[in-house]
């Protein structure tokens, strides 16, 4: 009973043994028995250091591996085994080929969805409703893209530097140097006499200012005598205007006749008046005229007559007061005279024939 109990334990090790072994070189091999992992191939010009078992990346994550790859004359096929049955790869997408860390590393496959995100209720890529023209589906191809890496950027830089050589850029180079130096030497130059041009602008400009000043003065009178030479100008257009109505005209003539039959009355009866008071006895009528008439008021008016008699005397009193000199009574004597005494009786009989 021990002995086939031990038997029997020897045979199940060495089944687990076998089972793991042949597991482990499925895995090796890149196979797969799971049936909810999908393939899918993509073409790369160069697969910088991709291989087998190498690791797919979406967003960071790993969702699959490169099972195998085929390299051919014109490109390097790889073909991925992705993981995860639910992953949704909305076209367009690209497969890059990437290092695990900028100074290298593994290399490994990320891939790189561009497309729109797909609805909860697209189908999965191993479906067979799946449309490989909105989605990445099971067996499908994609082209790949090589990613820069130093490697990549070492040889380009070593490219370049064989293919200046070759083209003799650097006393090229050198000399187009020396040109640079003389060309900032000239624009040194340059901005020096801008910089003078830039301080002569600045004086000739405070010289305008101050002509600007003195000439505010000028213009306003200049605006002034514009506006007093306009005014003029209307008037002188108003009256030219008056002018050649020809009523205007009428009533000018008319005046003018009529200024010179005044005229030639006033000389008239300036002549005649000339005449009156050179004969001494109208003279004398008049004068006997006057007095009779205030005689007359005296008479009819005795009171008002009294007061202005008396106002007359209270006036010439004050006037007699401020005369200091003898003539100036003497003068005022003769005033009162002729204004209050009265001629003799006869005067009035010198007007008799």
């Amino acid at each position: 009973m021990r002995r086939s109990v031990r038997e029997a334990l020897v045979g199940f090790t060495l089944l687990g043994a076998v089972i793991g072994g042949f597991s482990l070189w499925f895995w090796l091999r890149g196979v797969s028995l799971s049936r909810n992992n999908w393939t899918l191939k993509v073409r790369f010009a160069d697969a910088a250091g991709l291989a087998d078992r190498s690791a797919v990346m979406f967003r960071g994550v790993q969702v699959g591996n490169v099972r195998r790859i085929s390299p051919t004359s014109s490109a390097v096929v790889a073909e991925l085994e992705i993981t995860d049955p639910s992953l949704q790869l909305a076209r367009p997408v690209v497969a890059q080929v990437q290092s695990g860390s900028l100074l290298g590393g593994d290399a490994q496959v990320a891939l790189i969805s561009t497309g729109p995100p797909l609805p909860a209720s697209a189908p999965r890529p191993g479906d067979k409703s799946c449309s490989n023209t909105l989605m990445v589906c099971n067996g499908s191809s994609l082209e790949g893209a090589t990613s820069a890496s130093l490697s990549n950027v070492t040889e380009l830089m070593q490219s370049l530097l064989i293919e200046a050589e070759k083209q003799n850029l650097v006393p090229q180079i050198a000399s187009t140097t020396k040109s640079f130096d003389a060309t900032s030497l000239e624009a040194t130059r340059f901005l020096k006499d801008a910089q003078k041009t830039s301080a002569q602008l600045d004086v000739l400009i405070r010289q305008l200012n101050v002509v600007t000043g003195k000439a505010d003065p000028i213009l306003a009178s200049l605006t002034t005598a514009s506006a007093d030479a306009a005014a003029a100008s209307r008037h002188v257009r108003n009256l030219t205007a008056a002018l050649d109505n020809p009523r205007t005209l009428a009533e000018l003539k008319t005046t003018v006749s009529n200024a010179e039959r005044l005229t030639a009355r006033i000389d008239a009866v300036g002549g005649d008046v000339s005449k009156l008071t050179s004969d001494p006895r109208f003279m004398d009528g008049v004068r006997s005229l006057a007095i009779g008439l205030g005689q007359l008021f005296d008479e009819l008016y005795p009171a008002q007559t009294g007061l202005a008699k008396d106002k007359a005397t209270k006036d010439k009193a004050n006037k007699d007061s401020t005369v200091k000199s003898g003539g100036g009574t003497g003068g005022g004597g003769r005033h009162g005279a002729a204004a209050g005494a009265p001629l003799p009786a006869e005067s009035p009989r010198r007007l008799d024939p």
